[in-house]
């Protein structure tokens, strides 16, 4: 489909490809309200579905209450805190056999994969150990 220009989805594509922290829509229309004055998180989620489907970003889904977004960038995959929620991306040779193995044993058309790696950060470790007076 077919979308006017609009200065509130060109600001959040820019405000995306900015930053590394994967914001919720919430961080993102805190962060353009400022701008954007009359700005409401309805038209924050319907610019963020409309780049979405542009495929010019890619929202998170990390079983958190909110979803996470980032600009679309070259294959990488995710570090994921489950004490504090951090999303940090992680680069690593992307197994790009993975894809044709599940294809091959399944049957279905695999086009690409997610891999998100899940435990604690080095901040959430820190806390950790000095609470244990480690």
């Amino acid at each position: 489909m077919k979308y006017k220009r609009s200065k509130q989805r060109q600001r959040l594509l820019e405000l995306l490809g900015q930053t590394e922290i994967h914001p919720s829509a919430d961080w993102l229309y805190q962060k353009l309200k400022k701008e954007f004055p009359s700005l409401s998180m309805g038209t924050v989620y319907r610019n963020l579905s409309i780049l979405v489907e542009q495929k010019r970003i890619q929202k998170l889904p990390f079983g958190s209450t909110h979803d996470r977004y980032e600009a679309i960038k070259s294959p990488h995959y995710h570090l994921v805190c489950e004490h504090c929620g951090s999303v940090q991306d992680f680069t690593m040779s992307e197994y790009s056999e993975i894809n044709k193995s599940a294809q091959k044993m399944s049957g279905f058309h695999i086009s690409h994969h997610r891999i998100d790696f899940f435990g604690t950060c080095e901040k959430c470790q820190s806390k950790h150990n000095k609470s244990k007076g480690v």
